[in-house]
């Protein structure tokens, strides 16, 4: 049996997800620590694809499974032999948890339950000023083990230190008058998007809780804090599409944005564009999760996607996560900043030396007229 046949289901696996055979190769590579060259493997996956029958007729199996009363979902695999015998193996899925299941059981409870908000009368400001409160990299369900990484991080840990640095900002803020305020969410809010405990792309990590309590975790984390400020003042929420789960961080943003749709004060821009922009007054507001485009890149691409808000703005700022440490540099036109995170150091960050420092949930206050007049930071 040829190396390739041995992991064929997992290359048709990622292949179904679109991935190149030089991606394959290379997560191949990565999860089976081969010590073939990526070359050497995609080569050989290239081989192993093109030899597959481009059609396979399953009507047979159609006519063995309506014979014989059987849901076609529920076969697993069959084996169709020479003199037209067949022998199936059925598996039936029905008490599993799928993404299907808890989605169906969330909507419903959200349609059940999403409040009709009492409408809030904002206090007029003199000299109001907008709020950026940004958790990134926050990762739900990431694993750390002091015995191992000289530090401890859960789920709980997570929610307790978004929580406390929200209030931090909001404490540290208290002198400014406050007439907006811009939510950031997404950017790796939860650390897995796979009942495997993989990110999108495919990559293990260590994980505390299952994938569907993480969720529900996420969920309550940002409906709290929402609401909450809500009271202060109205609330755009951003969310900012990300690497470790693309597609479990889109559900959660789609859930949040049904829950407050009835809050006069809530707006949001929470669609899967990886680079999204805010006006407010003279400021431009720009933030994506940083994992795709390169920095150099983004002052010009803020100019080509937001070209009208770019020409009636004068300062203007991109917020960037993903690296869980501070940068900060200024282009033509253009500040950008990347932030901190208040998550842990895994088993994988604490071994390769990415000791990000300190831990943190960062804000910035925006003046209509000055632009950015305050950096906000509670350490943890």
């Amino acid at each position: 049996m040829s190396l390739y046949s041995v992991f064929m289901e997992r290359i048709l696996e990622l292949f179904a997800e679109g991935k190149s055979k030089a991606e394959i190769a290379r997560i191949l590579k990565k999860e089976y620590e081969l010590p073939q060259s990526e070359e050497t493997l995609r080569r050989g996956i290239s081989n192993q694809l093109s030899s597959l029958p481009e059609e396979t007729d399953h009507s047979a199996i159609e006519a063995f499974a309506n014979k014989h009363g059987i849901d076609i979902g529920d076969i697993a695999s069959y084996w169709l032999k020479d003199d037209s015998g067949i022998s199936v193996n059925v598996k039936t899925n029905k008490n599993e948890i799928t993404w299907e299941k808890v989605r169906e059981e969330m909507l419903t409870t959200l349609a059940s339950y999403r409040p009709n908000f009492e409408y809030i009368q904002y206090d007029k400001c003199v000299d109001g000023h907008c709020l950026v409160i940004d958790p990134a990299d926050v990762h739900i369900g990431k694993l750390a083990d002091s015995f191992e990484t000289g530090s401890d991080y859960d789920s709980q840990i997570a929610v307790k230190r978004v929580k406390e640095g929200i209030r931090g900002i909001l404490q540290k803020a208290s002198g400014f008058e406050i007439e907006q305020i811009v939510f950031v969410g997404g950017n790796d809010i939860l650390h897995i998007d796979s009942p495997a405990r993989k990110t999108t792309s495919g990559t293990p990590q260590d994980t505390d809780g299952m994938w569907f309590r993480n969720f529900k975790i996420a969920q309550k984390l940002y409906i709290d804090l929402i609401g909450s400020l809500l009271k202060i003042a109205p609330v755009h929420f951003v969310f900012n599409p990300s690497n470790h789960d693309y597609t479990h961080g889109f559900f959660l943003s789609d859930m949040i944005c049904n829950y407050f749709e009835n809050h006069k004060g809530f707006t949001r821009d929470a669609d899967l564009r990886h680079r999204k922009y805010y006006v407010y007054g003279n400021n431009l507001i720009g933030t994506t999760h940083g994992d795709g485009a390169k920095n150099q890149d983004l002052p010009l691409l803020m100019a080509t996607e937001a070209p009208q808000e770019w020409a009636r703005t004068k300062h203007r700022y991109i917020y960037t996560h993903h690296v869980h440490h501070k940068m900060s540099k200024d282009f033509q036109g253009v500040t950008l900043e990347s932030l901190r995170s208040p998550s842990g150091t895994d088993s994988w960050h604490h071994r390769n030396g990415y000791q990000h420092a300190p831990k943190a949930v960062e804000g910035f206050i925006h003046h209509p007229e000055h632009g950015q007049v305050a950096r906000i930071t509670h350490n943890f």
